[in-house]
């Protein structure tokens, strides 16, 4: 069990409450002074004192979690690496304590830093009276904050998936007719009609639903598992816009857009429980060792659709293994992540090019694994493999270009790795399988990398042009 450290949630769970160190103290049945280490995060908090916060103060404490306060200082420390802060002197211990202590600082902080990112002014609060609305209130970028909605609920909606398991119920729906099952249920409750339409007539739409013809359009392009995932889709958007919007409107986001992407990533998700209901899924998961390949063939689905799922098994009392999920293009660009496994990943810049995800680009269509450590010691176990978008088409030489291929990359904590079946017949305690990787080049302490772009933050630079060392950012003894 790693430390915790609560300081700055203690501190503020205090003042909220209009007690002094002393009362608190009393309270939790600890001293005034261990108490003040406690806030100042020079001591670890104890189960005891946990039991304690949650029995005097109702705390839940899954709020106390230090995976927030852990992916605010890992986005604080790469937004900090950024050389317009060179001369600052940020020290690392700087950062993490602000993200330990202080994580609502921290978060606005990145909220400046995108801003600044995007090349806009910053302007705070309500715009004023007069002022163009195109140019007030919020400069959050929609994607982001939805990634953050989906990272802060674990990816995991419990209506949702409940909804999905209703739908089977009243609908009597099963795997191998489900695409036909939808399509009659869309027929007769909802007067819809489906057509798989010719790529010309869609004019690059994959899906295209007309409310005033009840007419919904799916490309020939579209592989037969994502025909499926999209009617199941249209379903969510016709039969469970009340849940959706509730949803939507839980998320606070900023912008229409946002509010938008919000709702179509929930619908996707309620496809995705449709098409894998909870435990049956759950249940294959662990009874395959969460082969993906068998996964596919079982429900029907493609690879990502089986990865993506494979991060939403949160269910209390029912949780599948704890995985992270990064979908990149081949110039390095992160479409898509989300992590339940503890892994920190980019969010400004270029990534760690160690990261297997990178290198399956070198082989299309093979599943490739990794064993590695981050610079913190903790070390994951990750498969990673290319897939064709859907709808892409190929080119006149009949080949598919390199940049319409994508890469997924799921992993999860070394600890789990003996119950995934791509882990057999590794030695997971040979040194020689471990790949050392980082979050990316600025943020990597590691000075004997030989793929390191850019220097760390963390060392001086010191270049000596009679010396080279295994490049050119390394330090040479």
């Amino acid at each position: 069990m790693k430390s915790v450290r609560i300081g700055g949630k203690l501190r503020r769970l205090r003042q909220e409450r209009r007690l002094t160190q002393i009362q608190m103290a009393e309270a939790l049945e600890i001293s005034p002074s261990y108490l003040n280490l406690l806030e100042s995060n020079q001591r670890p908090v104890t189960v005891r004192v946990l039991l304690k916060l949650a029995e005097k103060f109702q705390v839940d404490l899954n709020s106390l979690a230090g995976d927030e306060d852990e992916r605010v200082g890992a986005a604080l420390m790469e937004a900090f690496s950024d050389p317009i802060f060179d001369a600052a002197d940020v020290k690392a211990s700087d950062i993490r304590d602000v993200a330990t202590t202080f994580p609502a600082l921290g978060r606005a902080i990145l909220d400046l830093y995108d801003a600044y990112k995007r090349g806009g002014g910053v302007r705070l609060g309500a715009p004023n009276e007069g002022d163009d609305a195109a140019d007030g209130g919020s400069l959050a970028i929609p994607s982001e904050e939805v990634t953050e909605f989906l990272q802060k609920r674990m990816n995991h909606f419990p209506d949702l998936e409940e909804a999905a398991e209703q739908l089977w119920v009243d609908n009597g729906l099963a795997i191998h007719t489900l695409q036909l099952d939808l399509i009659n249920l869309l027929a007769t409750r909802y007067a819809v009609d489906v057509e798989i339409a010719p790529t010309e007539r869609m004019e690059g739409a994959l899906r295209r639903y007309n409310p005033l013809t009840r007419r919904l359009e799916l490309s020939e392009m579209l592989p037969i598992p994502s025909r499926t995932f999209q009617i199941a889709h249209q379903i969510a958007l016709l039969a469970f816009r009340k849940e959706l919007d509730a949803l939507v409107s839980g998320g606070k986001f900023s912008t229409p857009e946002a509010d938008q992407l919000a709702r179509s990533a929930l619908a996707n998700y309620f496809a995705s429980a449709v098409m894998t209901p909870y435990q049956r899924f759950l249940e294959a998961a662990r009874s395959t060792r969460y082969d993906i390949s068998v996964l596919e063939s079982r429900f029907g689905m493609s690879f990502e659709q089986v990865c993506h799922r494979l991060t939403t098994l949160r269910r209390k009392n029912a949780e599948g293994l704890p995985f992270h999920l990064i979908r990149v293009d081949i110039a390095g660009n992160i479409s898509k992540r989300f992590t339940a496994s503890g892994i920190h990943m980019a969010r400004f810049g270029a990534a760690c090019p160690r990261w297997n995800v990178y290198d399956s680009f070198a082989t299309p269509g093979i599943l490739r694994v990794q064993v590695s450590e981050m610079p913190d010691g903790q070390r994951f176990f990750c498969v990673a493999r290319t897939i064709r978008p859907s709808g892409r088409t190929l080119g006149r030489t009949g080949l598919l270009h390199a940049g319409a291929q994508l890469a997924i990359g799921l992993g999860t904590n070394v600890q789990y790795a003996r119950d995934i079946a791509y882990a057999d017949g590794l030695n997971l305690d040979d040194p020689q399988v471990l790949t050392k990787i980082g979050v990316s080049c600025r943020t990597c302490p590691r000075n004997d990398c030989a793929d390191r772009a850019l220097p760390s933050m963390h060392q001086r630079l010191e270049l000596d042009e009679n010396r080279r060392g295994v490049s050119t950012y390394a330090r040479v003894g």
